[in-house]
């Protein structure tokens, strides 16, 4: 989830990270001690490639995962929701105060630490391309020297009211693609193409009409959680959220403020990467009522020869699309529905008069919310199933992230079905990451979990936090999670390194 219950007043639709940022703003502790050099190993992308695929290479396994010793610990500034990138022996990450921090993999020992102390709902995180390290603040993009830190260029993109930025960029062939995102009225999403030597803009679009459907004081739409996806010819594919105000503004419920579809908020749109024209896009939630954002990074996978794009988001289903033509080949619905995925056309057409509150399941911070991972031949869809009670067609009652429960689905990639579908006692708001034989997920209640990838067994699992919002990725023998430390630990905030046999 992102952060609605510390900025409710100004944008929906982001992950709850304020009850992490408020824990893990305690004392610093110290990093683990240098070690021995480890084998090579990467996490070269924000998701892991260029087409989202969120798979590792290295030595975890069913075998060998109860290994897992602690190895490292970082204490990190600011709340923390990104995924860590791996490169020649040194992590990059960022927290929400938008600093970066180059950490060796090896010892746990801070290289350099970048600060910008400049809050970000998240989210975000960094690329690391050609020793750049390409980042946002909520307001800026940026570039760095990825050895010193050093700053080489950075460029104001949130321009409007209501403007911010909360994604790690996508870096391809020269190029830079960062996106603004809805904090507020008068945010009109826009992905910004940039030079990557330079920071020069090349071209942007916007994903919403400049005017927000007649009420721009009131309206706002669009931007990006996550990195596009790149193709082998150099398109984008990218998924966009969702409009604002939800359910309604006052004197104006159920988004009547907002007439109309609403596009291309809650579509999947593939671009040209030299210009930025629409190639083709399907939008596959109009009139979005309850903040259903189609949020996740699209993955790229192909069957029998043709490519398909796969995307998913809080409305809780899968979609699969045709990359070529557009076309959607299947879609999916997954975790709790109770019969209200179709009210948003209603209320687009003027027929929704709901009497009293209403619970609508997938909630506000449930559905789809993180990030898929694949295979290529089976999806694995982390799960949220928080109900939202609805008070009227302009208030709701946040739910207790901490009582949501969880799935982690496996299905299959050309066809749709679901292979296996495994329960998890608390939301897996920490993705889904391939290890070999392992998929690896996070729960909101601070537990890693290895589930196998063929039948969904609980191989393994540890309860490394007291409370954990991010995605964990594995680079060699090194697994590597964020969250807020448990308390015997001093209940701060860290990054944290696991190794097999702790790396001694």
């Amino acid at each position: 989830m992102r952060c609605e219950v510390a900025r409710r007043n100004i944008g929906g639709g982001r992950r709850l990270l304020a009850l992490i940022a408020l824990l893990g703003a305690l004392a610093a502790v110290g990093c683990g001690d240098s070690g021995s050099s480890r084998p090579v190993a990467s996490w070269a992308a924000p998701n892991g490639d260029a087409t989202n695929h969120r798979r590792a290479s290295g030595s975890i396994d069913a075998e060998s995962v109860s290994r897992l010793e602690v190895a490292w610990r970082v204490p990190l500034a600011g709340g923390y929701a990104a995924t860590p990138i791996v490169l020649d022996g040194v992590v990059y990450a960022q927290d929400l105060q938008s600093n970066v921090y180059a950490i060796e993999l090896d010892s746990g020992r801070v290289l350099w630490q970048r600060a910008y102390e400049e809050s970000d709902i998240g989210p975000n995180g960094v690329n690391v391309v050609d020793g750049t390290v390409f980042g946002a603040t909520q307001t800026h993009a940026f570039a760095l020297d990825a050895k010193t830190g050093e700053e080489r260029w950075i460029l104001r993109l949130a321009r409007r009211p209501g403007d911010a930025i909360d994604m790690a960029p996508g870096v391809a062939d020269g190029t830079v693609y960062v996106s603004t995102a809805v904090a507020g009225a008068g945010a009109v999403g826009t992905l910004w193409a940039l030079d990557a030597d330079t920071g020069r803009p090349k071209w942007r679009w916007e994903q919403v009409p400049a005017g927000l459907w007649g009420q721009p004081d009131v309206n706002s739409g669009g931007g990006l959680w996550h990195p596009p996806a790149f193709d082998d010819d150099g398109q984008l594919y990218v998924s966009v959220a969702n409009p604002l105000p939800f359910p309604g503004a006052k004197g104006q419920p159920w988004g009547s403020s907002r007439p109309g579809d609403n596009r291309w908020t809650n579509s999947i749109v593939k671009l040209d990467a030299a210009t930025g024209r629409v190639l083709w896009g399907h939008q596959v939630l109009p009139h979005d009522l309850y903040d259903w954002d189609l949020e996740g990074p699209v993955i790229l996978d192909r069957v029998d020869g043709r490519r398909l794009a796969i995307t998913a988001g809080k409305m809780g289903i899968v979609f699969a699309f045709d990359a070529e033509s557009g076309a959607l080949r299947w879609k999916r619905p997954v975790g709790l529905h109770n019969g209200h995925d179709d009210d948003n056309l209603r209320a687009m057409r003027g027929r929704y008069h709901p009497r009293g509150p209403r619970t609508i399941l997938p909630g506000w911070w449930g559905g789809v919310e993180t990030q898929m991972a694949s295979d290529g031949e089976v999806l694995y869809v982390p799960v949220n199933n928080l109900p939202t009670l609805y008070q009227s067609g302009t208030d709701l009652t946040p739910s207790d992230p901490q009582r949501g429960t969880g799935e982690v689905v496996a299905i299959d990639v050309a066809t749709g079905r679901v292979r296996w579908d495994r329960r998890l006692p608390r939301s897996p708001y920490g993705a889904a990451t391939i290890s070999n034989d392992l998929v690896l997920t996070t729960t909101f209640d601070g537990r890693l979990w290895a589930l196998a990838r063929s039948t969904g067994r609980i191989v393994w699992s540890t309860g490394a936090f007291s409370m954990t919002n991010a995605p964990l990725v594995v680079a060699g023998d090194t697994l590597i999670a964020g969250g807020v430390s448990l308390p015997q630990e001093g209940q701060q905030l860290q990054l944290v390194a696991y190794r097999l046999d702790g790396g001694g």
